[in-house]
């Protein structure tokens, strides 16, 4: 928060003079061959990031070739570089992928970590020799700072690095609290060190390369100046170090280069390191995604068996969560019409329509758009309700937008954004709370004011239609039309958004108290009931169920679902849904191999079960390697697998009774 408050003062103050026509000069002045030069510089840069990767999983000792290991390093750093965190978005990023090829979470933590060190090292070893070479090149710090402080700050960087080879090279492990750690062996710890020097070496020549020729800024001052940036970038966790890392920039490099120049810089190391890799990467981590959760649904498909243990394509978590992504986005597309296209012209389509469509100008599509965005809330709760309605409204509002005759591409995108949502209704499985029960009191009344809300909103329209800039909220900021008619507006607009989201929350999740009605019920599913349970949870279409027992915080499921295969993911979704309404863990005992992706959606751990119906480990402790026939204990292992191991010889004595 410090950096990003000191970022807003020194930003506006270095911006406040600087004219947006002279950024475009300076971006024009960048000659061609430095752009290819700083594009040649950037793929080199990703290029060596993949041997980070390739050198974590050989640390780890689970080898992965090359080629995936570039393809994980790639997207785990350019999605990390652009959301900010980047310890734990590029983690969870690995996490994904090297999980699905082997690596178990102690192997993916070591990659993780190896990663992690190896980008530090080289940052140390170029920050200590430019404080010796370069002292003054350090952003703020250099001409405020006694030259032998920096000397003593170089000097501990490089002692630190040394250190690090030295123990190496003689321990080989170490006790870091109370853990017993492994080092890389000396040999690969320097290779550590040569790699990440010239990582960084590479990443600042991108921009460099982009500067001008300019008296007293040689590339290691240059270096110094971005080293310091990009460190402040790192440590202010915003999403590219937006920022904290271009206010560090220009304040280093304006003795030398006019602001202008700077941003320009700037604007095209953004675009090459950030912007493009980003879509690639996202690109191609949704369509890894999308082959590895559709190839079972395609192979049943094809009529051909589905290997045991492969993900469902019916569930991911990281299908709503892009869905609920694009919902947004589109809704703030709608928003912002004012701002990206001029006045409709609605006189190239059909008379008819060009009458509704010319009234309604902007304020119908600048609504949808805020419906949409409360409607994306929901989506990522999985509300049935909210997927049909929000694939009703993306379609009104492209066709509302294609009548513009401008900016062609909205429709489209408007489009596809429905196209990629239908696929998708089994991930949105749980009811409203309009639909879960009999109407009632506390879902008629906000029906009854969304009705009035809608009622009022088109008697609004009639007042602004010939508005030239008539979105509704352009309206409520607006001082040319009446106060009573933006506070009217704004309260009319607020009112109906507060009603969707409680009429589109989801349901209370009901389950049925174990007895003689649940143990029919559960047995006419084909599962064999146990000899305690405290309740059944049924699925989406009530064709499967799963037992469950409270065992302190968590919520234990007793075995896979029973019933039909179609709804017997919808009942491992529900049992978590009622593990959370009531602020519990979920958890699954004797789950089988089939299901694991399912869990590990849910964010549990599996762990292969003994004949004893205990976790199997092996000498060090750690759960045992996988076999076929295995029969798992998921749950969330770091909090509630002490309290489960006790229970657990009793569940396998009832279940053998």
């Amino acid at each position: 928060m410090a950096l990003l408050i000191g970022a807003i003062y020194v930003g506006q103050k270095e911006f406040r003079n600087l004219k947006l026509e002279d950024v475009s000069a300076a971006l024009s002045a960048i000659p061609l061959r430095a752009l290819v030069i700083s594009f040649a510089w950037t793929v080199l840069s990703y290029g060596v990031l993949t041997f980070y990767d390739r050198l974590g999983t050989i640390y780890a000792g689970h080898k992965v070739s090359y080629r995936r290991v570039a393809f994980a390093s790639f997207c785990a750093y350019a999605l990390s570089h652009n959301l900010g965190f980047a310890a734990v978005s590029g983690a969870a990023v690995r996490y994904r992928l090297y999980a699905h090829w082997g690596l178990s979470p102690l192997q993916i933590a070591k990659v993780i970590a190896f990663c992690s060190l190896t980008f530090g090292l080289g940052g140390m070893v170029l920050g200590g020799a430019i404080l010796f070479v370069e002292p003054t090149a350090v952003p703020f710090f250099g001409e405020r700072l006694p030259v032998w402080v920096m000397y003593a700050v170089g000097a501990g960087l490089w002692v630190i690095v040394a250190g690090y080879v030295t123990l190496a090279r003689i321990l080989g492990t170490v006790n870091l609290f109370g853990h017993r750690v492994e080092l890389p062996g000396w040999r690969m710890a320097i290779v550590q060190v040569v790699l990440a020097t010239v990582d960084v070496a590479v990443t600042a020549s991108i921009m460099h390369a982009l500067l001008p020729p300019v008296a007293g800024l040689t590339w290691l001052r240059f270096l110094g100046v971005y080293v310091a940036s990009y460190t402040a970038g790192l440590a202010a966790n915003l999403p590219g170090g937006l920022g904290v890392f271009d206010t560090a920039m220009l304040l280093g490099l304006s003795p030398y280069l006019d602001a202008p120049q700077i941003v320009g810089a700037i604007v095209v190391f953004r675009l090459y390191y950030y912007i493009i890799p980003l879509f690639l990467a996202g690109g191609l981590f949704a369509g890894n995604e999308l082959l590895l959760r559709g190839a079972p649904a395609l192979r049943r498909l094809a009529g051909r068996p589905v290997r045991a243990g492969a993900p469902r394509w019916s569930e991911p978590d990281f299908a709503v969560g892009a869905a609920t992504g694009v919902v947004a986005m589109c809704g703030a597309l709608l928003l912002s019409l004012g701002v990206l296209v001029p006045e409709p012209d609605f006189s190239w389509i059909d008379p008819d329509f060009a009458g509704v469509a010319n009234e309604a100008g902007r304020f119908v599509p600048s609504l949808i758009g805020a419906a949409l965005m409360v409607l994306s809330i929901s989506l990522s709760q999985r509300v049935t309700l909210a997927w049909g309605a929000t694939i009703v409204l993306l379609l009104l509002a492209a066709a509302f937008t294609a009548a513009q005759g401008e900016k062609l591409w909205i429709p489209p995108v408007l489009m596809l954004a429905a196209l990629l949502m239908a696929p998708l209704r089994s991930a949105f499985y749980r009811h409203a709370r309009l639909l879960a029960g009999p109407l009632e009191g506390s879902n008629a009344l906000p029906l009854f004011v969304l009705g009035i809300c809608v009622l009022a909103l088109g008697a609004f329209e009639r007042h602004v239609r010939l508005m030239p800039d008539n979105s509704w909220w352009e309206i409520v900021l607006s001082r040319d039309v009446p106060n009573s008619l933006r506070v009217a507006l704004g309260f009319t607009v607020a009112l109906a958004l507060f009603v969707t989201w409680r009429l589109m929350r989801p349901g209370r999740v009901a389950w049925l108290p174990w007895g003689a009605e649940s143990r029919l019920r559960y047995a006419a599913l084909g599962g064999k009931p146990p000899a305690r349970a405290d309740g059944l949870v049924l699925g989406e279409a009530g064709r499967a169920g799963i037992p469950f027992r409270r065992v302190g915080r968590i919520i234990f499921g007793l075995g896979d679902p029973a019933g039909a295969e179609s709804d017997r993911v919808s009942a491992i979704w529900r049992l978590r849904d009622l593990a959370r309404q009531e602020g519990r863990d979920p958890a699954v005992w004797r789950a089988g191999a089939g299901l694991l992706g399912i869990y590990s959606d849910l964010g549990l751990a599996a762990l292969p079960l003994g004949i004893d119906g205990l976790p199997r480990v092996d000498e060090d402790g750690d759960a045992a390697p996988a076999r076929p026939d295995d029969l798992y204990l998921v749950c969330v292992a770091e909090r509630d697998l002490s309290v489960l191991l006790p229970q657990l010889r009793d569940f396998d004595r009832a279940s053998a009774a």
